[in-house]
């Protein structure tokens, strides 16, 4: 079963430490701001600063627009975030500071509770073809251009700025560029 979420479906929700909101595009059933298995989310950073503590959560984080980000993570580990599409997976309770690197930034947030689900994230900016087996739940993000996506006899154009959830244990065929792709296995 392929769900298209458009944007229309979004909601914007104010950050946990209160320094900005987020657009949440897919939250896990009956999920709020504390208590989810799984949410994907957009968020617009304008300055430097911790990020909210999400202890019991994994989170990958994909810059989509700017200049960058660097993201130090208690004080030990440092991810670069400096070209479209790039990606930092780290612990919600880390103590996370984010550097912008020029100005303001869009990214993509995925959130998952702690040793719930074999959590696969890429991000593809060339035309790719890409065929996957879905044993879970997977998601694809259209960030630059449309995507198309196949499964057995559906057909779908994902516009640009929308999501895609698909369920079913089958096989799934992706073609576009600039896309997200998700896959939660549990």
């Amino acid at each position: 079963m392929i769900n298209i979420i458009s944007t229309d479906q979004y909601k914007t929700i104010p950050w946990k430490n209160g320094k900005g909101q987020t657009t949440e595009l897919a939250i896990s059933l009956n999920g709020g701001m504390d208590d989810f298995d799984w949410r994907l989310s957009i968020a617009i950073v304008v300055e430097d600063g911790l990020f909210s503590d999400f202890t019991g959560f994994e989170r990958n984080l994909i810059l989509l627009e700017g200049q960058g980000i660097k993201l130090i993570h208690d004080e030990k580990q440092t991810d670069l975030l400096d070209t479209p599409l790039s990606i930092s997976s780290f612990n919600g309770k880390s103590k996370t500071k984010g550097l912008l690197l020029g100005g303001p930034i869009k990214d993509f947030n995925l959130m998952t509770r702690d040793g719930m689900y074999q959590v696969d994230v890429k991000a593809f900016i060339d035309q790719t073809e890409i065929n996957i087996g879905i044993n879970g739940l997977c998601f694809v993000y259209s960030h630059q251009n449309k995507v198309t996506i196949s499964l057995e006899n559906e057909l779908v154009v994902v516009p640009i700025g929308h999501l895609v959830m698909v369920k079913d244990e089958s096989t799934v065929e992706i073609v576009g560029k600039g896309f997200i792709l998700i896959q939660l296995n549990c």
